[in-house]
């Protein structure tokens, strides 16, 4: 009964003393704030404390996890955003009367920006 309570207050200690340096050491506690900025959709901000984080300290995992995952985002939210601007671009062209062979050739460059920008 006793080693069992022993283990218990040792893995409770362990555990308390790694919180402890995640919040006191600065690049965690930027790369742990990163990660709630990522969770909450913010990629900037996210990359940004990521980056503050990495140059602190070149060995954060989590920092360096976060940089890359806010990158990555931050360019599918480009391509969304590129897609609802052309997507809006085509409705008010598809909403005229007559369709000019110059506006078929806009809407068909914009489709082939579209997927061309897309990766696989």
């Amino acid at each position: 009964m006793g080693s069992k309570l022993m283990i218990i207050i040792v893995a409770f200690s362990m555990i308390l003393l790694m919180a402890i340096y995640f919040i006191v050491n600065p690049s965690y506690e930027k790369s742990i704030r990163s990660k709630y900025y990522f969770e909450m959709g913010e990629y900037n901000q996210a990359l940004v404390l990521a980056k503050e984080a990495f140059a602190l300290d070149v060995y954060n995992r989590m920092a360096s996890t976060v940089m890359a995952q806010s990158i990555t985002s931050l360019k599918y939210v480009k391509y969304i955003e590129m897609g609802k601007d052309y997507s809006g671009q085509i409705d008010e062209i598809a909403a005229q009367e007559f369709i000019s062979g110059a506006d078929k050739a806009k809407i068909r460059l914009m489709c082939n920006i579209m997927i061309e920008s897309y990766v696989k």
